[in-house]
C-alpha cells in the first residue's frame, strides 16, 4: 500500500496526461476549450512539473491570441510596401531588392483594389533569363483579403490550411487599412522574429548630452519610462509618441513643430503629409 502511495506521488495522475494528449494534438487547442478551463489545466501542468514556466507563458500567449484582432497586429497601410500594375518592371525589382520582403500586394487602378500578391521568387527566373520586361498579371497569386475584426488565431488557421503567408486587411467600409503576415501572428506568441534583412535599431537614441532622436512609432509606455516622466501613460489618448504629438497640436505636424511635456521639448524632424517619422527630444 505504501509502495503504491509513493508511486502515485512520483507520477502525475493519468488524467493529466490524457488532457495533454487531447489538447496538444491540435497546437492551437484554445479553440476547443474555454479560457478558464485551459488556464486551470496549465496551472495543474506547471504544479506537476509537466511543463515549465516558459512553456506556460507561451501557452498563455496562445490563449490571448484568441482574443486578438488582426487590426491590433497588422502593418498599417502607410507602412505597406506594395507594387502597382502600371509600374515599370525595373522599379519593381529595385523595390524588392531594397525592402527584402518575399511577398507584395499588387495594387490596381483603384486605391483599394488589390489585383493579387506577387512573390519575389516568381520574378527570379525572369531576372536570371535576362528578361527586362514581363507580364506582371501572369505572375500574381490570389489575394487573401480579411476584415480588421478577424481574430488572429482564426487567420493563422487559414494560413496553415491555404499555405499562404500574407493577407490584406480592410476596414468596415472595404478600404484597405493594412496587411498582416504569418510572421506578425507568430511574433505575438514567441516575440520578435528577426531575419537577415532586419536592422536592429534603438527606438530612442541619445545623440548628444540631453538630446535624443526618437522614432515616432515608439510606444507611449516606453517613452514615459525612458524619460522617467511623472505622467501616467494610461491618461494619454495615444498609443505612440507620434500620435501624442498629433493630439497635442490638433493637426498633422510639419517639420519644425514643437510641443512640451514635463521638462522635455519634442520637435518634429522628419514627416510627410500622412505621418510623423522622427522627432528630436531635448531636456530643458
Amino acid at each position: 500500500m505504501n509502495q503504491k502511495l509513493e508511486n502515485d506521488a512520483d507520477h502525475p495522475p493519468s488524467g493529466i496526461f490524457s488532457k495533454i494528449k487531447k489538447y496538444f494534438r491540435n497546437p492551437f487547442f484554445i479553440k476547443t476549450q474555454s479560457v478558464s478551463e485551459i488556464t486551470d489545466f496549465l496551472k495543474d501542468a506547471v504544479d506537476l512539473n509537466i511543463i515549465d514556466k516558459e512553456a506556460e507563458s507561451i501557452a498563455n500567449k496562445a490563449i490571448r491570441l484568441g482574443k486578438t484582432t488582426v487590426k491590433e497586429i497588422m502593418v498599417p497601410k502607410v507602412d505597406m510596401v506594395t507594387v502597382s500594375l502600371d509600374e515599370d518592371t525595373s522599379i519593381i525589382i529595385d523595390r524588392i531588392i531594397e525592402s527584402g520582403h518575399s511577398r507584395y500586394p499588387v495594387m490596381g487602378n483603384d486605391r483599394d483594389e488589390v489585383s493579387g500578391i506577387l512573390l519575389a521568387k516568381d520574378i527570379l527566373p525572369k531576372i536570371v533569363e535576362g528578361e527586362a520586361h514581363f507580364n506582371l498579371l501572369e505572375m500574381l497569386r490570389e489575394p487573401n483579403i480579411v476584415p480588421e475584426t478577424k481574430k488572429a488565431d482564426s487567420l493563422l488557421e487559414e494560413f496553415k490550411k491555404d499555405r499562404s503567408h500574407l493577407a490584406v486587411v480592410t476596414d468596415e467600409y472595404g478600404a484597405i487599412c493594412g496587411l498582416v503576415t504569418i510572421e506578425d501572428i507568430l511574433e505575438e506568441l514567441v516575440g520578435e522574429i528577426e531575419d537577415e534583412h532586419d536592422i536592429e535599431e534603438e527606438d530612442i537614441v541619445e545623440i548628444s548630452k540631453g538630446t535624443f532622436s526618437a522614432d515616432a512609432k515608439v510606444e507611449i509606455e516606453e517613452f514615459t519610462e525612458f524619460f522617467n516622466l511623472k505622467v501616467d501613460p494610461m491618461t494619454i489618448d495615444a498609443e505612440t509618441l507620434g500620435g501624442f504629438v498629433i493630439n497635442q497640436l490638433g493637426v498633422l505636424p510639419k517639420v519644425g513643430d514643437k510641443i512640451e511635456i514635463d521638462n522635455l521639448i519634442i520637435k518634429v524632424t522628419h514627416a510627410d503629409d500622412r505621418k510623423i517619422d522622427k522627432v528630436l527630444i531635448t531636456k530643458n
